[in-house]
């Protein structure tokens, strides 16, 4: 590596995120460059801060497609970029990614691109073939675009938005294990199942809640910890779950951690993700877990031995996995615990995943 320090700047819609899975990333990029960050200030620009970096708000309207708004982002990022004259630029999530990448290209300053999930662009036919187009646009010059699986990498090379050789996947952000380090098996009498995440649609909750009331009628007794904000039309839904003592709701929480070490298994019943963080954390936490068989979830549960995979969509075969799970003795539990641990220390190390990263940057 040269002497000479390179000037990064990572342009991102979430500092929240940003923080929780990428810190560590950051912290690694600033022992031999500047490092700045272009971010709305909503959650942890501060915590940023603290680390000595310079922070630059950024309004952007993190949801639909407003061309006024999005014009406005735009010539922020021209007007930004201009004067801080950046050696590179990493950008995270769409709109950082396609504004902030076609502003790069302009002014000839090579970028790195993340694809973190797809999520609902890529599902409706009209918007989908939009999207394309403006990925097309913006990552002509791209130098290489990370993902988190592979099937959303092949997704970008079928359409044509970039050639195989500008891909990079990686398993996800990784995981911390020290952070999320091992904790003991717990022995909740009844058993507790963990949903950490929104409370959406896009989530699996339908599912979820159908297969739990089903398991309740049924005589099982369990515990469902919702963790996460909900949206306005499941409220009606939670109160009624936690009036028959099937759900206990604990809102959004700061720190996970004790509700995964709590936790006898976890349910991630998620459609689509880049690389589900909570299957991960839960993983490194030595918990079983059971999820969708799709791409950004299957990854890092091997069914059967570290959890189940279970049909997106589908609450009667989640029903049929959650019963499962129910039916299974506590030593093969815990063996199943210490075996997911066991898979996150091989594969999805964050200390892997961050050198991984910086390889395949080019900062020589």
């Amino acid at each position: 590596m040269s002497n000479k320090k390179k000037k990064i700047v990572i342009l991102t819609n979430h500092s929240y995120m940003l923080y929780r899975f990428r810190k560590e990333l950051i912290e690694e990029l600033m022992k031999n460059n500047e490092v700045i960050l272009s971010m709305p200030f909503v959650g942890h620009h501060e915590d940023f801060m603290n680390m000595g970096l310079h922070c630059i708000e950024t309004k952007m309207e993190r949801r639909g497609i407003n061309p006024f708004t999005d014009l406005s982002l735009m010539n922020f990022y021209k007007k930004m970029l201009k004067e801080e004259k950046p050696d590179l630029v990493i950008t995270y999530s769409i709109k950082p990614n396609i504004y902030g990448g076609l502003m790069c290209s302009k002014l000839k300053i090579p970028f790195y691109a993340n694809v973190q999930g797809l999520g609902t662009a890529f599902q409706t036919k009209g918007l989908a073939q939009f999207v394309t187009l403006l990925y097309k646009t913006a990552f002509k010059k791209v130098q290489t675009v990370f993902f988190e699986n592979q099937v959303n990498a092949d997704e970008f090379t079928s359409r044509k938005i970039i050639q195989p050789e500008k891909e990079t996947v990686l398993n996800g952000a990784g995981i911390n294990l020290e952070i999320y380090n091992y904790q003991p098996y717990p022995h909740n009498k009844p058993p507790r199942f963990l949903y950490l995440g929104r409370i959406m649609k896009e989530k699996g909750m339908g599912e979820l809640f159908e297969a739990s009331e089903k398991l309740h009628n049924d005589g099982e007794k369990f515990i469902l910890d919702l963790v996460g904000f909900f949206e306005d039309e499941y409220k009606e839904k939670v109160d009624r779950l936690v009036e028959k003592g099937i759900v206990e709701f604990h809102g959004f929480q700061e720190e996970p951690r004790p509700y995964y070490a709590k936790a006898d298994c976890v349910v991630m019943p998620s459609y689509h993700e880049g690389m589900s963080n909570v299957n991960l954390e839960a993983s490194a936490t030595g918990r079983p877990v059971i999820t969708t068989n799709i791409p950004g979830c299957r990854e890092s549960v091997e069914d059967g031995i570290t959890g189940w995979l279970c049909e997106s969509k589908n609450a009667d075969n989640l029903y049929e996995k959650m019963k499962m799970f129910l039916n299974t003795n506590i030593t093969t539990r815990e063996e199943m615990g210490k075996k997911a641990r066991k898979k996150m220390e091989k594969e999805f190390d964050k200390n892997s995943i961050v050198k991984q990263t910086i390889a395949a940057l080019d900062l020589n």
